[in-house]
């Protein structure tokens, strides 16, 4: 089972409740059909490689390095064969080669000696990896053991604080308030959905609100879209 991140009692969401927010994931599910992971894969370990070389790199540049790199390196045992410049050379295409090499190897002599040469299952056992973080390790156990987990990278962090889903510029916090509200069988597919509207619709700097689908429930719209819309429409430019 996953474990939830303690939430700040501090901190006043203004969030909304659950019923709004499983219509906001019908309608994505909608939208989405095909939301799944943008990784491709073949094994745990492939995954667990995958997404430590995704931090700061898009999914379409760990893909094309990964094709390669797994088709002359499937596993973990002739992952151990590489040196860390070897290792340096086939990810140099991705940033924090350097970083991401040092710390694929060490996790990989890790699984060897603590976990039989196999990706644990659990998150406590998963972050006490080399270079593998709470995102990293939720990825794993939703994609690869189909674990309910919802990992928050930038895009579910955007998005659910925009929706109001969340209130949080943190990731652990915006984990815990969105995996209090989503019921735990959706999690998974929360995560995905999530990413997929941020990238094709909920942009960084100019979301799509005139295509959004579900824009008549998302906070963000509501406080500075429509209320721009309203306060022209007062001074009656509106016509």
């Amino acid at each position: 089972m996953t474990e939830r991140p303690k939430e700040d009692s501090s901190l006043k969401s203004g969030r909304i409740g659950r019923t709004r927010a499983i219509k906001i994931l019908d309608i994505l599910e909608e939208t989405y059909p095909d939301a799944k992971c943008g990784l491709e894969f073949n094994t745990p370990f492939q995954l667990l490689v995958a997404t430590m070389l995704s931090a700061q790199s898009t999914d379409r540049t760990v893909n094309r390095v990964t094709e390669g790199l797994f088709e002359r390196y499937p596993d973990l045992d002739s992952f151990l064969t590489l040196t860390r410049e070897q290792l340096e050379q086939e990810i140099r295409e991705i940033g924090l080669y350097h970083s991401k090499a040092k710390n694929i190897l060490a996790m990989c002599r890790e699984l060897v000696t603590r976990f039989s040469g196999q990706v644990p299952a659990t998150l406590e056992e998963l972050t006490s990896l080399p270079g593998v973080g709470r995102k990293t390790a939720n990825v794993v156990l939703s994609n690869a053991f189909n674990i309910p987990a919802l990992a928050v990278d930038t895009h579910v962090l955007r998005v659910s604080n925009r929706i109001g889903l969340a209130r949080s510029d943190r990731p652990d916090q915006t984990e815990s308030q969105l995996t209090n509200l989503i019921p735990r069988d959706r999690w998974i597919k929360a995560h995905h959905l999530l990413i997929w509207h941020g990238r094709r619709t909920c942009a960084a700097r100019n979301p799509k609100c005139e295509i959004c689908s579900i824009v008549a429930y998302c906070e963000f719209y509501k406080k500075n879209i429509e209320l721009k819309k309203d306060k022209i429409c007062q001074s009656n430019i509106c016509q």
